[in-house]
Formats: structure tokens, C-alpha cells, sequence
């Protein structure tokens, strides 16, 4: 199932998409694939898998935590594959979001087609833009793979407009300056980038969904972001529910009950 698809059945229950992140190998490969499980069966629309890396620099504290972890257990790129693998097995949606160096460094091509064997829907590229990502973009569109860029609150109308026309899934709309992170509030520069992101979309023709990414960490702010998005992003507050459990299955548990009340948001917020 694509993204794209996945964002079409939400709209027509009149409701945002659920966007639910976890580096892969975190607690471990066994225990990240039995987490993200438990996110699609309580509610979660997209997944994104992420990419553990050595120098996470858009990353807050939580996400950096967590991966370091994956990469002291030893994962591998292979292993976020079989991540993939394993959760696209129950026919929802999921994509990987990783930085752009561990993909030149396993080969774009090989990764687009390893991705795609996997029953990958795409890729999320925080680091790489599209006019820097040519070979990206080759290699996404031979194998039918989604090109999710980002936008930002500092884009100009120009980039807006460069950046929706290579998209294919979504359009991520980062709407936190500086790294991410679970907040207590919402940010108020998320509302006008969704409307200049929305307008560079339908001035080009295109039907993309926009996404948002600003550290949701419950149901009151998903409904909130939920009123004017079409995807409802969160990733450090489930990585730290994890990192919060006393045990593993507490852990899951809590992740499900999260998972849950922010699948209600989504609902409360159109």
C-alpha cells in the first residue's frame, strides 16, 4: 500500500493520517519490529522507520539516545530493511527516514532496489534536497519508490515550489526550527507553512498531502495539528515511551495506550 493511499483512506474518514517514527534495532531488531507492530495495530496510518546513525545532527536528545542504542547493538542497514520488511507485511505503509550518507555509502541504486524488495514505500531525506539529489530521484522513480522531502518555516516561495514538484507520497512540513523533540506546545509558524505549502502544491496541479513534524506528544496537540494538516508526524514520543518502560513489555503496553490516544486526536482534530 502507498503513502499516498494510505493518506487518501484517512481524508475519506474525514480525518488526518497517523505518521508513527522508531529507529529500527531500538531496543533491539527483534523488540524495534515488535514495537512498531504494536503502533500499526493501535493505530498508526504511516510508519517511518528510521536509520540509525553516528551523526545525527538534526536529532534531538530522545531520537539520539535511542539510535545510539541500535548502533551499540550492532545494526545494521540490512537489519532497517528487515524492519521494513516485516512491518510492511501488515499492508500498512512504511518508509524509511534516514540521512543521506549511509545511502550513498550501500549504493543508491542498490538501496532503491533493496528498499523496494523489501516492500519499502519510500524514503524521507531530511539532509538532502532535491536539487542536490539527482541520483536520488533516478534511482526513487526507476524503482516507484516515494521522494519525501522537507520544507521548512525559512523555505522561500522558490524552494516551496522546487521542493512539492519532486515529492511523491507526501510533503514533510518541519515546523520546529532546530532539531526535534516532544513539546509542550505546538508551534505557531506550523499553520502558515502547511497554507504557503499547500498554495506552492495547487499552483503546480499537483494532490500531495502535507505532513507535519513539530513534536507532538498527545492526543489534545495531534487534534490540534490534525485541524489544518493532513498527517500527523510524531516520533520522540514514542521513543521515549520506550525508553521510559520499566520493562519491554511495559513498554509496549504504554506505546500501544500512546499510539491510541493520538489515533483519537487525529479524529477530534477535522
Amino acid at each position: 500500500m502507498s503513502v499516498s493511499r494510505a493518506f487518501q483512506k484517512a481524508r475519506g474518514e474525514g480525518r488526518a493520517a497517523l505518521v508513527g517514527y522508531l529507529p529500527a534495532g531500538f531496543p533491539d531488531v527483534a523488540g524495534g519490529i515488535d514495537a512498531l507492530t504494536a503502533m500499526v495495530d493501535a493505530g498508526c496510518d504511516v510508519i517511518e522507520v528510521g536509520l540509525p546513525y553516528s551523526d545525527p545532527v538534526m536529532d534531538g536528545p530522545t531520537i539520539q539516545a535511542a539510535a545510539q542504542q541500535a548502533l551499540d547493538g550492532g545494526v545494521r542497514t540490512t537489519d532497517v530493511l528487515r524492519t521494513v520488511e516485516a512491518v510492511a507485511a501488515t499492508s500498512t505503509p512504511t518508509v524509511i527516514m534516514t540521512y543521506w550518507n549511509p545511502v550513498e555509502r550501500y549504493g543508491v541504486e542498490r538501496f532503491a532496489a533493496d528498499l523496494a524488495g523489501a516492500g519499502g514505500a519510500g524514503l524521507i531525506t531530511p539532509d538532502l534536497t532535491p536539487d542536490s539529489g539527482a541520483e536520488w530521484v533516478a534511482a526513487a522513480d526507476a524503482h516507484d519508490l516515494d521522494k519525501i522531502f522537507l520544507v521548512a518555516p525559512s523555505s522561500t516561495d522558490a524552494r516551496l515550489a522546487m521542493t512539492v514538484a519532486q515529492c511523491r507520497g507526501f510533503v514533510y512540513a518541519t515546523a520546529v526550527m532546530g532539531v526535534t523533540g516532544a513539546r509542550a506546545t505546538t508551534s505557531d509558524l506550523a499553520g502558515p507553512l502547511v497554507s504557503r505549502t499547500r498554495a506552492a502544491i495547487a499552483d503546480q496541479g499537483l494532490d500531495l498531502p502535507v505532513g507535519v513534524g513539530l513534536g507532538v506528544s498527545d492526543g489534545a496537540q495531534a487534534a490540534e495539528v490534525a485541524s489544518y494538516a493532513d498527517g500527523v508526524i510524531v516520533g520522540s514520543a514514542f521513543v521515549r515511551t520506550l525508553l521510559d518502560a520499566p520493562s519491554r513489555a511495559e513498554g509496549l503496553k504504554a506505546l500501544s495506550a500512546l499510539t491510541e490516544d493520538l489515533a483519537a486526536g487525529v479524529r477530534r482534530g477535522q
